[in-house]
């Protein structure tokens, strides 16, 4: 009697903590999606001290430490980015070598509520033959400044709020529309206040922020953008993510604008754009070894354009979305292989009062070309990829790309073409890409990538009607190192 009481009693105890250990459990699940999981807070370079090779700090668990240098050797050949400040392309080959270093000291958990963080990252470039910009350069410069009060169990046990104001880089949903851009030499970041509802662990997470982006001075330190804030928030619902994880959103990007500045750089229209969303990704199939991940945006409100200091304000009204279906094969290689599509709208008229382009706010550009090249607005980009994985440190990834204007009059935005009268086509070229990237040891790890630009219709017609850039194919190669002194963060 006395063995079947304590049963029952222990029963009952397992019971009543039930809720208390679902919230304990851990629903996140990456996205097998190509280059579109975010990064995680802190990023992948940071270390808790007590899991870094030195041994005399195993017992100090409040404190993060990060510190990284990369180098990166860089050829281009036929660049189809124009420099600055001649708008006109790289025709001439060009190799450089930028140099990344940046370092972080997040203090948690012995000031709770109190938590901070501070990184620091300066960033060079040496060799090119032409005018740096912003992308390459940004010398020694705070990338994130933070106060936080985090309540560890405000919403529920293990459910806990945040509420961080200062300097932050920030990732969401898929990167295509805010990312820090971890492969380009400098980083994006913002100012101003975040709020998390709950944490990326739990069932369901609400990140909310509003923001203003940081001007990326070369030598001197970045100052925020105070006539733009970009707002809004993404509920994340993972009840259900051993399949499926669901992420409604909504954003936006309000610019108070200054068309009669006496300085014409400085000169910039009003801007209001709301862009909601939803993205969902997963697994299905017996195995689950099918994988999948989808984003649809609509964006709708006003649009500024300027000729002098004279301001016209137009509707905005765009569309944009991207599918990923991806196949993982029982193999030892563990090879994927994936089909993408993506499509973003582009403007059809200058002189209509609709401005159709979407805008891809501060997206990490990556996923639609190695070159760099694109960016989700007036596209229309199939590819086909595959990746696995040779040996156990050794990750090789290819993949074959298209690329379309999604508007004949659009104009391709990265490149800063536009033919106005459509009468080029819509064909912007093709891109075949590979990359290996291999992890020496727990210190360094290092990457060699390849990619080649077959320029289209569009593309070569815009040469030869307008010049001066060439016809030419493009070539990019890389060869990067990267070491983290505190190595993998595995004892």
């Amino acid at each position: 009697m006395r063995l079947k009481n304590r049963t029952l009693s222990g029963a009952i105890a397992l019971i009543i903590a039930l809720p208390g250990l679902a919230q304990a459990e851990d629903f996140y699940q990456k996205t097998r999606g190509y280059r579109v999981e975010p990064e995680p807070d802190p990023l992948t370079y940071v270390r808790n001290l007590s899991k870094t090779p030195l041994k005399q700090f195993r017992d100090i668990e409040w404190l993060d430490v990060g510190l990284e240098f990369r180098t990166r050797y860089e050829y281009r050949e036929n660049d189809y980015r124009p420099s600055v400040p001649t708008s006109k392309f790289r025709n001439d080959p060009d190799n450089v070598w930028l140099l990344r270093t940046r370092g972080y000291i997040g203090v948690k958990n012995i000031l709770d509520p109190l938590r901070f963080a501070i990184e620091f990252q300066d960033s060079r470039s040496y060799g090119s033959l032409y005018e740096t910009t912003n992308a390459e350069v940004n010398s020694m410069d705070i990338i994130q400044g933070y106060g936080e009060f985090y309540f560890d169990h405000a919403l529920g046990n293990n459910r806990p709020l945040s509420i961080r104001f200062g300097r932050h880089s920030l990732e969401l949903l898929d990167r295509r529309l805010i990312g820090n851009n971890q492969f380009r030499n400098t980083t994006n970041n913002f100012e101003g206040f975040r709020v998390h509802f709950g944490k990326k662990q739990n069932d369901w997470d609400l990140d909310t922020f509003a923001l203003q982006p940081v001007d990326r001075l070369k030598y001197k330190f970045d100052q925020p953008d105070e006539d733009t804030w970009i707002y809004g928030g993404v509920l994340s619902l993972k009840q259900w993510s051993d399949y499926v994880t669901i992420q409604p959103y909504f954003l936006g990007r309000k610019q108070n604008g200054d068309p009669t500045n006496a300085v014409a750089a400085n000169r910039k229209p009003d801007l209001d754009i709301y862009a909601p969303g939803l993205r969902v990704y997963g697994v299905f199939g017996e195995t689950q070894a099918w994988d999948f991940d989808t984003n649809i945006n609509k964006q709708f409100g006003r649009f500024g354009t300027l000729s002098g200091t004279t301001q016209t304000l137009q509707q905005h009204d765009a569309l944009a979305y991207s599918i990923e279906l991806g196949y993982t094969l029982d193999h030892d290689w563990k090879p994927r292989f994936s089909a993408y599509f993506g499509y973003g709208t582009g403007d059809n008229n200058n002189a209509d009062k609709v401005n159709q382009r979407f805008d891809a706010f501060y997206g990490f550009n990556q996923p639609w070309s190695r070159n760099d090249y694109f960016s989700w607005d007036n596209i229309i980009a199939p590819k086909v990829r595959t990746e696995f994985t040779p040996y156990k440190d050794v990750r090789i990834d290819m993949g074959y790309n298209l690329y379309w204007e999604e508007s004949e009059t659009g104009g391709w935005n990265r490149a800063n073409i536009r033919d106005t009268t459509g009468k080029s086509g819509s064909f912007l070229g093709h891109e075949f890409d590979i990359r290996m990237r291999h992890t020496l040891n727990k210190f360094v790890e290092w990457s060699l990538s390849y990619a080649h630009f077959t320029p289209g219709g569009f593309t070569t017609s815009q040469a030869k009607a307008t010049g001066p850039f060439t016809t030419e194919p493009s070539n990019f190669f890389y060869w990067e190192v990267t070491i983290n002194p505190f190595g993998d963060g595995k004892l």
